[in-house]
């Protein structure tokens, strides 16, 4: 019994070192994220004036860099950061656009495409967002905003390239 014990105390002591350890890897706790949209102009409307986001930087990714890294085929790119805040701690919401539209149909509802299809925002007050969104028609999906426990609400739409955004919050 007590040689099960140390055996399962050693145990749980490596797979806890061992996590602690593999998070260790990384020099920020926050992710970049990159989203390809058709029109940036239209994008940024609805992230800034619709969703709230707030504008924090730009910078542009040239030619010889885009080729060299494999992010295109050599195709330079202009890139809008956005945050939920201005803050070093707020993921960054890179958006960029190479001026087409994308190669595939807009996708109705979550399961219909794989990889990224949403996001999660969680806000203080879901009315002033939905006023917003409305003024700039952009629909509600679903029967939505819907209760989720006692005052919080969710809320779902699309930004104009079709990528879900869940608004989590109370109303008020």
């Amino acid at each position: 019994m007590k040689t099960t014990l140390v055996k399962l105390t050693i145990l749980i002591s490596f797979l806890v070192g061992s996590s602690v350890q593999a998070q260790s890897n990384f020099s920020s706790k926050v992710i970049g994220i990159g989203v390809v949209v058709a029109d940036l102009e239209l994008s940024l409307d609805f992230y800034v004036n619709g969703i709230g986001m707030v504008k924090t930087g730009s910078f542009t990714i040239n030619e010889e860099f885009s080729k060299r890294s494999g992010l295109s085929d050599g195709t330079a790119a202009a890139v809008t950061i956005l945050k939920l805040e201005n803050s070093p701690e707020a993921t960054d919401w890179k958006l960029m656009s190479f001026g087409k539209k994308a190669s595939h149909s807009q996708q109705k509802f979550i399961q219909d495409d794989t990889g990224m299809q949403y996001i999660t925002i969680n806000v203080k007050a879901l009315n002033p967002i939905i006023e917003r969104l409305k003024q700039m028609k952009v629909p509600l999906l679903g029967s939505t905003p819907t209760p989720l426990n006692g005052k919080t609400h969710f809320v779902l739409v699309q930004d104009p390239d079709g990528t879900f955004i869940e608004l989590i919050g109370p109303l008020d």
